[in-house]
């Protein structure tokens, strides 16, 4: 996907104005709310017309204040999965994913129903009433119904946050999966700081109506850490674990963590603060926490009033914050040998 955005629009004293080109499959637009972002989406699916200015999608025009150009919605190809599913409350699921295959010409149905819904997991699903699903499964639904619509683009206006976390971490593998499998690029829109990173390749970060970085989710979050009250999350990929001691041992590529809370799964994810990692120069001789790894480290940044610290743990990637004092204490410099160490109540298994 190719896309250039050069508009303005104006709603009382909110006024979005904005020069973005972006190219890939996987972009995100980041900001908190009242920044632009949904303004920015209803201007792209031409539910809103700017107030001057010019889009370009791919090579074509869509809109053009000084050429008089503004493709309906329906001639943009481009579908929405909002943060409310928004499905019709009087069709089955089947024919809710049908609503949006209707309508699509059909020298652009490319999405064959079948697949689509074998993907999304919805076959027992198709003759019940939307009513009678719940928060997970009408926004596959919703998804599916956007998808069959055979987009040129998809876009998802904060997908998630209308879901709980067992709901959000089961629904990022069908929205990664869909594109994948139809070769759909999306704009990916949310304020949170791990969707960025688990959803896409480039962010574009808004604030107060205006485009003021474009980076990757994972930069966005490192910068962010020293101003986070969380920190830096670090998610964390677990195998199947064992019982230890009163505690669970999950493999972590070369290592082993253990955590307070078990899981049957063959693949996990946890994450942690960089908050909740205690750096040492030197092997403690003891220690309460049960978590203690030898790292080496890769690199050091700047985020606020902390320092963000890179490890190397066998293969695995850590980032821990400290402030510049223990920085100088520890001598931590790139290259150099620390030992983190972790309780095991620190990790927060996630659902899936």
């Amino acid at each position: 996907m190719q896309l250039s955005m050069t508009v303005q629009k104006s709603f009382g004293a909110f006024t979005l104005s904005t020069d973005v080109t972006v190219s890939g499959d996987r972009v995100g637009i980041f900001g908190v709310s009242g920044s632009g972002k949904s303004t920015l989406v209803s201007i792209l699916a031409g539910l809103v017309e700017p107030d001057s200015g010019e889009i370009e999608l791919d090579g074509d025009c869509l809109f053009s204040s000084a050429k008089g150009i503004n493709l309906r919605p329906e001639q943009r190809r481009i579908a929405i999965v909002f943060q409310q599913h928004c499905l019709f409350p009087h069709l089955s699921v089947k024919n809710n994913l049908l609503y949006g295959f209707k309508r699509c010409p059909v020298k652009f149905r490319t999405i064959d129903f079948n697949t689509l819904v074998a993907v999304l997991k919805l076959e027992d699903l198709l003759d019940r009433e939307v009513t009678n699903l719940s928060g997970g499964e009408k926004q596959r639904v919703a998804l599916g119904r956007a998808i069959l619509a055979s987009p040129r683009l998809l876009l998802m206006d904060e997908p998630l946050s209308a879901l709980d976390d067992a709901l959000r971490f089961q629904i990022i593998p069908y929205l990664k999966s869909v594109s994948e499998q139809f070769g759909i690029p999306y704009l990916f829109i949310s304020h949170s700081l791990v969707e960025m990173r688990l959803m896409t390749d480039c962010t574009l970060v808004f604030e107060k109506g205006e485009m003021v970085m474009q980076t990757t989710g994972e930069q966005l979050a490192r910068s962010r850490m020293g101003d986070n009250p969380v920190g830096y999350i670090n998610l964390l990929k677990l195998g199947l674990p064992s019982e230890k001691s009163g505690l669970f041992a999950y493999p972590w590529g070369g290592s082993q963590l253990l955590l307070s809370a078990g899981s049957d799964r063959d693949e996990s994810m946890a994450e942690l603060s960089s908050k909740d990692i205690i750096l040492f120069k030197q092997h403690p001789e003891a220690i309460s926490a049960r978590n203690l790894l030898e790292c080496s480290v890769r690199s050091l940044f700047s985020s606020g009033r902390k320092i963000g610290v890179e490890l190397d743990c066998t293969g695995n990637t850590l980032i821990a914050e400290v402030v510049q004092d223990a920085v100088d204490e520890l001598n931590i410099t790139p290259g150099s040998t620390l030992y983190a160490a972790v309780k095991a109540s620190a990790f927060r298994l996630l659902p899936g």
